[in-house]
């Protein structure tokens, strides 16, 4: 069989930018993306750039960014297939390079690796763990389930996907990342809903988002935002070629 070149782009408006329960951003973001395939590999790069001056008057990220800087770029390569003999586990390992523009945050890279159990619910583990500033790992469960269709506008169906996640940090990880708390803790819950549309070759997926984190400690570790539980929205707009 002779394989083919995958590319899907994407870009996504989001009211807010939260990451692993950080709020980085409290103001609408713009995230770009683009990935290509290849057999079972995969490069991509992500994006993201502020849409209003918000950096400007919130020192505690370490961002200096306008409105229209990109603050992130992250560049990675991952690598996914079936383990041999069990037809409904993959793995998957790649590694990612995270470049901070327009602020005075580290660059720093994190390799990773996974497992997913296609089921109900497609329960999953990946571990990433931070081989340049951070030296700590960060590990996420999730669970994911989708519907192909809930209801329909005109002829046009409307699917919904729901997703959830539980992160949990090392103790080097958290030193870094949560104001020097030097201690292994799990640290926060992702749980969001999105409904995707297609339209034509191009796919439209509003969505909702709620994070939160678990931890008293993490919570009064946390420099960027005084609040610890954020809901936000976005919409997402895709085509794959």
């Amino acid at each position: 069989e002779k394989s083919a070149i995958g590319v899907d782009l994407t870009a996504d408006f989001m009211s807010k930018y939260i990451w692993r329960g950080q709020n980085l951003n409290d103001d609408f973001v713009f995230q770009p993306s683009v990935a290509v395939t290849f057999d079972n590999f995969t490069a991509s790069i992500w994006g993201n750039q502020d849409l209003t001056g918000y950096h400007n008057h919130v020192d505690a990220t370490g961002n200096s960014g306008e409105s229209g800087e990109f603050t992130e770029l992250d560049y990675s390569l991952d690598y996914t297939n079936k383990v041999p003999g069990f037809e409904k586990l993959n793995y998957s390992v790649g590694v990612i390079y995270y470049d901070f523009p327009n602020t005075v945050l580290k660059d720093t890279t994190e390799i990773y690796w996974g497992l997913s159990y296609d089921c109900f619910l497609k329960p999953s583990v990946t571990l990433y763990h931070d081989i340049d500033e951070a030296k700590g790992t960060y590990a996420s469960f999730g669970i994911s389930h989708s519907i192909e269709k809930i209801f329909a506008i005109g002829e046009t169906p409307v699917g919904m996907e729901l997703g959830a996640s539980l992160g949990y940090g090392s103790s080097a990880y958290n030193k870094y990342y949560w104001g020097g708390l030097d201690q292994a803790k799990v640290n926060d819950l992702t749980m969001s809903a999105s409904f995707p549309i297609a339209l034509g070759s191009w796919t439209v997926s509003p969505s909702i988002n709620y994070v939160t984190l678990l931890n008293s400690d993490i919570r009064r570790q946390d420099t960027y935002r005084s609040e610890s539980d954020y809901f936000f929205t976005g919409i997402s707009i895709g085509k794959s070629f």
